[in-house]
């Protein structure tokens, strides 16, 4: 979460321990556990506020729907996908034309001609 791990982890809560006490820590965590949990609560209010006032249609609004990098990297999927398939299209065509084709082995030499030699005086 954040991007901290366990050594992060540890060396925030060595200097909480020496900064605050081991007696203060325990009711800082306990403030800081209240407060996540009172902005999680607004942040779901507020998505709930907006669906109901945008209607059904937004029934199924995530507000990560709105980050403008979702809403780009998503658009890029789609044209990539759309790509793909016209590009599995465009092979399965190659193959008819292969099928239609009689080609012949190529009959040249896979070494070059020697080429004559010239004598200069």
């Amino acid at each position: 979460m954040f991007g901290i791990g366990l050594p992060e982890l540890a060396v925030i809560a060595f200097f909480g321990v020496v900064l605050m006490g081991p007696d203060k820590l325990p009711g800082l965590a306990r403030q800081l556990a209240q407060g996540l949990k009172a902005a999680k609560r607004m942040g779901d209010s507020v998505r709930d506020d907006l669906r109901t006032s945008l209607g059904d249609d937004y029934a199924d609004l995530e507000l990560r729907d709105l980050n403008p990098r979702e809403m780009v990297r998503r658009q890029v999927e789609e044209i990539l996908a759309e790509r793909d398939d016209d590009v599995d299209v465009d092979d399965e065509d190659d193959d008819d034309i292969e099928d239609h084709l009689d080609i012949a082995p190529s009959t040249t030499p896979s070494t070059p001609a020697a080429s004559p030699e010239r004598k200069t005086a």
